[in-house]
């Protein structure tokens, strides 16, 4: 049996965006493969380290020697790639639900993607866009790094300890962590790094909300 708790209660809401709200895995990775055939690199060693991360900083974690110019000039070539294939872009699984009841409750999007990339995934997902968002071009580190779920916590006025992300990678959940945030886990990449509670999908997730605005996440499902 799971040692996770099955309930987490919180004031405010960050979502991550891809692999949490939206299924990208199939951009991602053709867009990722083609990177990693020109690099030379083995692709599946590229695509166990690209979740999570803005591209720069998965290009400076596999190419360490290589100019730090280099990598974001390799990034804006590939944001512009990615946003440009939506094929294969689709919500997560209760995920359409799930924006339709946080539409009232403090919430606010922290996402590696810019804001250019967000629209257009959001958009394809048929997904609501959250008025808070925190993305890539607003922060000056990627995750792991707190920064920008920090920054979504300070937008919405909540401390940080007061929120729950929801997150589906490694380096997603480390941010949340290093930013004082308990975490949901979504989907099966989510499981390995043990956040507070794990759900497969948006659908395994009821939320309840009190009127002294205390929201309540329980798992329907395991």
């Amino acid at each position: 049996m799971a040692a996770t708790p099955a309930t987490l209660t919180a004031r405010a809401l960050l979502l991550d965006m891809d692999g949490t709200l939206v299924d990208s895995d199939a951009v991602v990775e053709r867009c990722w493969r083609r990177w990693a055939d020109r690099q030379g690199l083995d692709a599946d060693a590229v695509l166990r380290v690209v979740h999570g991360r803005q591209g720069y900083a998965t290009m400076a974690a596999l190419l360490p020697d290589r100019p730090m110019a280099e990598n974001h000039a390799d990034n804006a070539v590939m944001l512009a790639e990615e946003t440009a294939d939506l094929d294969g872009v689709v919500p997560v699984g209760g995920a359409p639900a799930f924006m339709d009841a946080i539409a009232r409750l403090p919430h606010a999007l922290v996402t590696s993607a810019d804001e250019g990339l967000a629209q257009a995934r959001m958009g394809a997902a048929g997904l609501r866009m959250p008025v808070t968002r925190v993305t890539a071009e607003l922060v000056g580190a990627s995750k792991p790094d707190p920064e920008g779920f920090l920054k979504g916590a300070a937008e919405l006025g909540t401390a940080p300890a007061d929120c729950v992300a929801f997150e589906d990678s490694e380096a997603g959940i480390q941010a949340a962590r290093a930013a004082g945030m308990r975490v949901v886990g979504v989907g099966p990449r989510a499981a390995a790094f043990a956040p507070d509670l794990h759900v497969q999908d948006l659908t395994s997730l009821a939320l309840t909300a009190a009127p002294d605005g205390t929201i309540t996440l329980t798992t329907t499902a395991s």
